[in-house]
């Protein structure tokens, strides 16, 4: 049996192989099918190049020259405009990877004068952001200072303001990624910040600027790391919610824990607990987005999706880039031959995770899991930013169960009330958020939002308030919202919905948890708003219906599109019972 280090490159290989064809003369790549390239791929595709040529050594594939090819995708990606700056971050470094110096670097040897001098001018350019795009920056300033095209090293200043900004946005020391609306987006660009940062490192000339940041990183990284094992389900799902979820879900979940052992630290006795999530969502990425026939990353068919920031390209490229830093981490962190198997966990289990509490918003996490019944969910009361989509709104996420359309807003397991142009949802904040262990043994999940808030993130001052609780209790789930208005009011219009999937005909797990043929087996058990259920609407053939993992087969909608009259002191409850079928993909073929 091969080492894991040695089952990561062959993929790289032929994952490399099956898409090296697609680099033009110009170092831009052909796109897949109908896809419209994106202006940063030539830098993505210059730092897949170069981790290959750290990973294997190799200089040629399938007839290609690795160097030339990676000069002409740097040579592209500088002259971009108007420039992408995350494409010069992955091209520089991408550069570094072929050596640490301009007098020891191949494909720095094959660079025209004007390219060269192009890369001075671009790299020498400083910006600043608050989001994730920080992390380029400071990919930007190792190249610079390691290529000498600047005298001061601004690496440790760029990474003490970023943990600094970590500070400002999250009281528990989460990052924020930060955009448009009320703030607190803590999504999985914490972890691909983390990671990025690191690999960024691990190039840097100065091997010693590399060992005085890493303990600060270590210590907003690590509560990440602590949260996989409670975050990745049994069949090796890891980070579900989010537009940037799916492949990259699972990629970013591994680096992170590659780093780590890399790093030490993880201990020794947490080792076998981390060595077995490794395998396991290293397993589900296989399964689930690799054409093991044909070696290629398959991101989006007609049966799934995936963000539209992610091209086909860019991803084959990225998981190229990937696998060779995995396995190239693998050999440091000298994993095991062989992951011995640790027992799966019988106990039901909640845990809340706080991103930020303070007197303005509170935003949270909130995991249960209940391995009887297969049920894992992941609950994030978060911002969405610019732009809602189902994919942040607060309700239980577990693919195959309760599923939601990637990219695309639906009041998913959410009332949705309209008030004239507002449309409201109990999402992106909360108050006085707590979790615990109530009557029957059964877990709840509760939190207040003082105002409602629109989907644009705005908060609605004086028009009323909401109560939220969600208790689970085996695979039991039951939803309760209470809303009280401030001064007489008119809904126009209330809204809530269910979507019903299917797992992908061909990429899956075997132990994946589904829904059987009684489904949610839904139960409105106190409805206020006196809403009718609408004709089930079939989407099966609207390519907007996709997910992460399979097809949307059915849109359930509770509604009420006349006017209902919202009087002070009283409260409109809408309560809602799931009690799921669920089975898994290996008894449903």
């Amino acid at each position: 049996m091969h080492s894991f280090s040695e089952q990561c490159l062959d993929m790289a290989r032929s994952m490399l192989a099956h898409n090296i064809d697609s680099i033009q003369p110009d170092g831009t790549a052909l796109p897949v099918g109908n896809e419209t390239p994106r202006p940063d791929e030539p830098g993505h595709i210059a730092f897949a190049l170069g981790e290959y040529y750290r990973a294997s050594g190799e200089k040629e594939l399938a007839g290609h020259d690795i160097v030339d090819l990676a000069a002409r995708c740097i040579t592209a990606q500088m002259f971009t405009e108007p420039a992408a700056e995350n494409g010069l971050a992955y091209a520089s470094l991408g550069l570094l990877c072929f050596g640490p110096s301009k007098e020891r670097n191949a494909v720095w040897e094959r660079l025209v004068d004007e390219t060269r001098d192009r890369i001075d001018k671009q790299l020498l350019h400083r910006s600043d952001y608050d989001n994730h795009w920080q992390a380029f920056n400071i990919g930007k300033a190792v190249a610079r200072f390691s290529f000498s095209l600047s005298k001061k090293d601004e690496t440790s200043r760029l990474i003490e303001r970023f943990v600094d900004r970590i500070r400002q946005t999250s009281s528990t020391g989460f990052f924020d990624d930060v955009t448009d609306g009320i703030g607190g987006r803590f999504n999985i660009y914490g972890l691909i910040a983390f990671s990025f940062i690191r690999s960024a490192l691990q190039l840097h000339a100065n091997s010693g600027v590399r060992e005085r940041k890493l303990p600060t990183l270590r210590t907003y990284a690590e509560k990440y790391i602590k949260m996989l094992p409670d975050l990745v389900r049994e069949d090796g799902l890891g980070w579900a919610f989010g537009k940037t979820a799916g492949a990259y879900g699972q990629m970013h979940c591994i680096s992170v824990i590659l780093q780590a052992l890399q790093d030490g630290w993880i201990s020794e006795d947490q080792k076998p607990k981390y060595h077995d999530l490794l395998r396991r969502l290293f397993v589900y990425f296989y399964q689930n987005y690799l054409d093991q026939e044909h070696g290629f990353l398959d991101l989006r068919d007609d049966e799934r999706t995936a963000s539209p920031h992610h091209t086909s390209r860019i991803a084959n490229f990225d998981a190229v880039r990937y696998l060779c830093q995995w396995a190239r981490l693998a050999r440091v962190a000298s994993l095991p031959a062989e992951f011995a198997p640790v027992p799966p966990q019988k106990n039901t289990t909640a845990r809340l995770i706080t991103f930020d509490k303070s007197s303005r918003k509170e935003q949270c996490l909130f995991l249960y899991r209940d391995p009887p019944s297969g049920l894992h969910i992941q609950f994030p009361l978060i911002s969405t930013g610019a732009k809602t989509t189902a994919d942040n709104l607060p309700f239980p996420h577990c693919p195959g169960i309760f599923d939601w359309p990637n990219n695309l807003y639906l009041p998913v397991m959410v009332p949705e009330l309209t008030f004239g142009d507002n449309v409201t949802v109990p999402a992106f904040y909360g108050k006085n958020c707590v979790s615990g262990l109530g009557l029957k043994n059964a877990f709840y999940f509760r939190y207040e939002q003082p105002d409602l808030i629109n989907t644009k993130e705005e908060l609605l001052r004086g028009l009323g308030s909401v109560k939220v609780q969600w208790t689970f209790s085996g695979s039991k789930v039951t939803a309760e919202f209470a809303y009280s208005v401030k001064s007489l009011v008119t809904l126009d219009r209330f809204r809530y919905a269910l979507v019903i999937a299917a797992p992908h005909s061909k990429y899956q797990s075997p132990n994946t948890p589904v829904l059987g043929p009684e489904g949610h087996r839904c139960t409105v058990m106190k409805d206020d708003f006196q809403a009718t259920w609408l004709e089930t609407e079939v989407v099966s053939n609207d390519p907007l219906y996709r997910t992460n993992c399979g097809k949307i087969h059915y849109v359930q909608t509770l509604a009420r599109d006349h006017p209902l009259i919202m009087r002070p002191g009283n409260t409109y409850k809408l309560t809602v019972n799931f009690d799921p079928d669920i089975t898994s993909t290996a008894a449903s073929a």
